[in-house]
């Protein structure tokens, strides 16, 4: 099965819908309840090869907006006319096992009849892997508890503002004007909001939130945001900056959004 590389979590989500023959059965709320999908995974559960039949069973399982996972079971297999490939798409996975079970039997090749399951050897740890990808996601959604009352520090500040955005390497990055206002920084302090180890596609991957909080000249307060994280090609660290934190943690989001590949 193929996945676009940059296909969405919208777009696998209509991609699967309008390929499964019994989508009409699913529930009007569930359907309702994918609209807010924002992330997720796919995997291989099981799989049989013979000479004649060829099924496989995948789950996908999605974030949802409100923080809570939705799961969907697909059943492939090739007994449409001709041997053309059929989808079929389950709420539960006693459903989608029975189905694959009412299959017709594959008589045996020249070739050993190879039946995979994998559900008993991975489970655990593609629901570990996912569990993690899920609770990394949710913690992002999830509102920050109230921070602590700042407690600025004169070092040097306008200089720390400077090299903060010096080393920001995002394109949305503060322009001319918050460089500026930073400039008659006198004061500032740094606090961690978020930090977290995941995996993103396959990979390991850290993100670090910090606020830079500064006290200007003229008595105003003003912050940026800064995200650290190694989720690049090559693993290689990364910085970039924001005016606001809603900003910043969209940017982490999206940085760790599940693009699961049906494998």
């Amino acid at each position: 099965m193929n996945v676009p590389n940059d296909e969405t979590t919208e777009m696998h989500v209509e991609r699967l819908l309008g390929r499964a023959l019994n989508s009409f059965d699913l529930p009007d709320a569930l359907v309702e309840r994918l609209d807010s999908a924002l992330a997720h995974a796919s995997s291989l559960h099981s799989s049989h090869h013979s000479a004649t039949l060829h099924r496989a069973t995948y789950r996908h399982t999605y974030l949802l907006a409100d923080g809570s996972p939705l799961t969907l079971w697909e059943l492939v297999h090739n007994t449409g006319r001709d041997g053309s490939e059929q989808h079929e798409l389950y709420v539960d996975e006693s459903d989608v096992r029975l189905a694959a079970a009412r299959l017709p039997v594959g008589s045996p090749g020249p070739e050993e009849d190879l039946s995979v399951d994998l559900s008993a050897d991975l489970d655990a740890d593609l629901d570990a892997d996912l569990d993690a990808d899920l609770e990394l996601l949710g913690a992002l959604l999830t509102r920050p508890p109230v921070p602590a009352p700042l407690v600025y520090v004169p070092d040097d500040s306008a200089d720390h503002a400077r090299r903060v955005l010096r080393r920001a390497e995002n394109e949305d990055r503060p322009g001319e004007a918050v460089a500026a206002r930073l400039r008659g920084a006198f004061a500032h302090h740094i606090r961690q909001v978020f930090g977290r180890q995941c995996s993103v596609a396959g990979k390991d991957a850290g993100f670090t939130l910090y606020e830079h909080a500064f006290l200007l000249l003229d008595g105003s307060e003003m912050s940026v945001w800064e995200v650290e994280h190694t989720a690049t090609p090559d693993g290689r660290h990364m910085c970039e900056v924001y005016e606001d934190e809603h900003t910043a943690r969209d940017a982490m989001e999206r940085r760790v959004r599940v693009r699961g590949r049906v494998r």
